[in-house]
């Protein structure tokens, strides 16, 4: 049967023909997903100034580099040695560098020049070069010495500051007063359309969203904006070709594993979302297909990748379509949340008319938070 664009369901053709025929429901068209909000969900608190702040704190380091561009050939002898932060070494410590197979004993410490013993314990001395990470494997203490000098971490203060999304509603009394189509309260209809376009801006700042050049905390004239994700990263910002990221700029699964090798390198973090852009699912989604085995009877095809699961932690692959086209962002869930001001959620306000109509504003007050921002990262330079 040909399609006529008649609604039948009982009777037929001999049925008289209704003047307007509206189903009651009105669709809606434009993005309004939220898929980055929805995978931090609702946060545990809320902040309670425009400036959020929080604390975070990190282990002492155990890795530092060689800062001595004069080592070359001939460097298996030397035993005193410059690096970029002494503070981390104390006597006693027994210190690798990495890709190599000789251990050093950390016989004396003077700032940021330690002297080593080579070769300990019988392992085959290397050359040492500048820039090369040195581990520290631990510390070997003599048996009832004295404690040592006490070591300490500074807790650090971060903060971003909250943004006001906001939006007018104004109905005229008369289109509050006449029966509409499809819509029982014009009024809560058009708040509901407005509240989803307020969410999607969110979600959109929250991935993008930058901070004012000057005077962050708002003034008369300048708008208080948040730092969204992208702008918060700053340690691991990752392209095609440099550390463990292959060359090739064409999205591989090489890319997405040496991302989070790189990440859990610098921070020991390993992030669960992945969140990309269309071109990157696709490209995301063709890791399986080589593998993909189907039966003579199959009449479906699946193309989907929706967790990567690695040496490195279980992602859910997130698809969002704020992330720019060239780039892959790799964020841990739980250090990360979007935050109301309180009493600021998204809410109604109603206003003062001053004529024959409604009116109000939908208003909310938001900040992100991205804790310890070495755990999460991102690679752009995509194709």
């Amino acid at each position: 049967m040909s399609f006529s664009g008649k609604a039948t369901y009982t009777g037929g053709s001999s049925l008289p023909e209704i003047a307007e025929d509206v189903a009651d429901l009105v669709t809606i068209l434009g993005p309004q997903e939220t898929p980055f909000l929805d995978a931090l969900g609702d946060p545990l608190y809320s902040a309670t100034s425009t400036r959020h702040e929080w604390l975070e704190d990190s282990l002492i380091s155990n890795t530092t580099t060689i800062n001595e561009p004069s080592i070359s050939d001939g460097a298996l002898n030397v035993t005193a040695v410059t690096v970029v932060n002494g503070a981390i070494f104390r006597i006693g410590d027994l210190v690798k560098g990495a890709g190599s197979t000789e251990v050093l004993l950390v016989t004396a410490v003077s700032g940021n020049v330690i002297t080593v013993t080579r070769g300990y314990g019988g392992s085959t001395k290397a050359q040492l070069t500048d820039t090369e990470v040195l581990v520290i494997l631990g510390n070997a203490a003599l048996e009832a010495q004295d404690a040592g000098t006490p070591r300490f971490t500074v807790r650090t203060r971060q903060s971003n500051y909250t943004q006001i999304f906001s939006t007018a509603l104004q109905i005229s009394g008369t289109e509050m007063a006449v029966r509409q189509l499809a819509v029982d309260d014009e009024l809560d209809y058009q708040k509901t359309l407005r509240l989803r376009e307020l969410l999607r801006d969110l979600e959109n700042t929250v991935v993008n969203g930058v901070g004012p050049a000057a005077t962050p905390e708002g003034s008369a004239t300048v708008r208080r904006t948040m730092r969204g994700l992208i702008a918060s990263l700053t340690t691991n910002v990752m392209t095609p070709g440099a550390g463990h990221i292959p060359g090739d700029s064409s999205l591989g699964e090489g890319h997405i594993n040496g991302a989070l090798q790189t990440i859990w390198e610098v921070s020991g973090n390993k992030p669960d979302l992945i969140l990309c852009g269309g071109s990157q699912k696709r490209r995301i989604n063709g890791f399986i297909q080589t593998n993909q085995r189907f039966s003579p009877a199959g009449e479906q095809f699946k193309n989907l990748v929706s967790t990567y699961e690695s040496d490195y932690g279980v992602c859910r692959v997130i698809l969002s379509r704020y992330v720019p086209a060239d780039a892959v962002i790799f964020v841990d869930s739980s250090k990360a949340a979007v935050v109301p001001l309180t009493g600021r959620s998204f809410g109604y306000l109603a206003l003062a008319a001053t004529g024959d109509y409604v009116s109000g504003e939908l208003v909310g007050e938001y900040t992100f938070e991205l804790r310890h921002e070495k755990g999460h990262g991102i690679l752009r330079g995509l194709a």
